[in-house]
């Protein structure tokens, strides 16, 4: 038997430590919180994507009473991304979270399914994507990478069919 551990690599700055160009994403992703359509969690999440050609997409999660006809914010960007925008690659994406029956207090990170499509949107466009999780205690965690929040991707060359 063999332990082995996984490092995974992040940083913690304040909203007024950002680039202007980040405070506008995690402000845009905070924004279209109110478009988010929540009433069974009352947990509202926004999604700001930065593409290569300087436009940025937003999605907010929408529910749905038959709950896994639902889509999260990241998905419901990430799609229209794909599907509008497909030869442009993706630099970062910022979320930021709300609860309308507790105080969030820590970051809220994408699901797994989220985490796994953004995983290949990465590896589709073969570069890195930025991944921005606003606190609404004012603080950001900064990932380079989608891979620092998936370590064990599901991926495999032979899964596509050519």
């Amino acid at each position: 038997m063999i332990e082995k551990k996984i490092n995974t690599t992040y940083v913690i700055a304040d909203f007024d430590e950002m680039s202007n160009n980040d405070q506008i994403l995690i402000n845009n992703a905070k924004r279209i919180l109110d478009s988010a359509y929540s009433p069974y969690s009352g947990f509202s999440v926004g999604a700001s994507v930065l593409l290569d050609n300087g436009k940025t997409i937003e999605g907010s999660n929408q529910e749905n009473v038959a709950f896994p006809s639902g889509l999260c914010a990241e998905r419901v960007a990430l799609f229209y991304v794909g599907s509008e925008y497909p030869d442009s690659k993706i630099k970062t994406i910022a979320i930021s979270a709300l609860s309308h029956s507790f105080t969030i207090e820590d970051y809220i990170s994408p699901c797994g399914a989220c985490r796994q499509v953004m995983a290949e949107y990465e590896e589709k466009q073969n570069s890195k994507i930025r991944v921005l999780l606003h606190s609404p205690n004012g603080k950001v965690l900064i990932s380079k990478s989608v891979e620092d929040l998936l370590p064990f991707v599901f991926k495999s060359p032979f899964l596509k069919k050519h």
